[in-house]
């Protein structure tokens, strides 16, 4: 997948279709964008688990933070990395090990590695690399609003 632009469709799929998210890169600091996305996430319904080996057992937004994705008690839908792109193989290794399987790995603005996200496609997940996923998640509502006007 050419991974410098993406339909709206697909970006739309993998928001809607996700209920549960493993935050990777989480952050005790509250001016860190992965903390105030945790907060914008949970505040949108859906279920958020914070990743961080550093700080596993701490809590954000009222959540565990946990040591890495095998600890995450139940099945993710949307693994949201917020690591440097070198990192971003490393994770995808992960969420290969994983069963069942994640159905998407978003990268967040700046994190960006073709190589590792080719894997995770070739595996069969769906891949966003160096987006914004709170820039992204009106979309969703988009499609909300657009199936209730509908009726």
């Amino acid at each position: 997948m050419n991974h410098d632009s993406y339909e709206d469709a697909y970006l739309r799929n993998i928001l809607a279709s996700s209920h549960t998210v493993a935050l990777v890169g989480a952050s005790l600091r509250d001016d860190r964008p992965s903390h105030w996305v945790m907060g914008f996430l949970l505040g949108k319904g859906y279920r958020v688990f914070p990743v961080n080996p550093l700080i596993a057992g701490h809590e954000i937004h009222g959540r565990k933070v946990l040591p890495s994705l095998a600890a995450i008690p139940v099945a993710i839908d949307l693994v949201d990395v917020f690591r440097s792109s070198d990192a971003f193989g490393a994770v995808v290794d992960e969420v290969l090990a994983l069963q069942p399987r994640p159905r998407a790995i978003w990268g967040q603005l700046g994190v960006r590695d073709d190589k590792a996200a080719a894997r995770a496609e070739k595996a069969g997940i769906d891949v966003v690399l160096n987006r914004a996923l709170v820039a992204e998640y009106p979309l969703v509502y988009e499609a909300q609003h657009r199936a209730v006007a509908s009726l």
